[in-house]
């Protein structure tokens, strides 16, 4: 199974985003569920760092051509070149999507995971009717297996 994680790339490790994004990564990790997400700091690098601390997968979809923005916790990288186009690749690559905060790019990431029919979970993210808000990491598992 493979999950997109959307949301901000500016949420410090500090902040109640990076740390429910660690927390949700160190999950699917445990659960063998590959992470996918536009592969860059904050939110990004959060959930990729829990994956990899559980021994996960990582993919990043990165809007270079070079890879150099990637998070040091990918496994996989994928250079796009395509800048914010590559929003639409990131939902589509998976099964569901979870947004944790973000701003306009996490916003078009959510109306695609709509236009293409997927499941959205939020934390502290955009009110958008059809999202499921969650309190916790282990909250999208009571949603997923009723």
């Amino acid at each position: 199974m493979q999950v997109s994680v959307i949301g901000s790339s500016t949420a410090t490790p500090e902040s109640e985003e990076y740390l429910f994004a660690y927390r949700l990564g160190q999950i699917l990790g445990e659960r063998g569920i590959t992470v996918v997400c536009g592969g860059r700091g904050g939110v990004m690098e959060a959930v990729c760092k829990g994956a990899k601390e559980k021994g996960g997968t990582t993919v990043g979809i990165l809007p270079s051509y070079t890879g150099e923005d990637g998070n040091e916790f990918l496994d996989i990288k994928i250079n796009t070149g395509m800048g914010w186009n590559r929003n639409p690749i990131v939902v589509a690559s998976g099964e569901f999507v979870i947004a944790v905060g973000g701003s306009y790019g996490t916003l078009s990431e959510i109306a695609y995971s709509f236009i293409l029919g997927k499941k959205v979970f939020g934390y502290k993210t955009h009110k958008v009717d059809g999202i499921v808000e969650i309190e916790k990491p282990e909250d999208i598992f009571k949603y997923l297996y009723q």
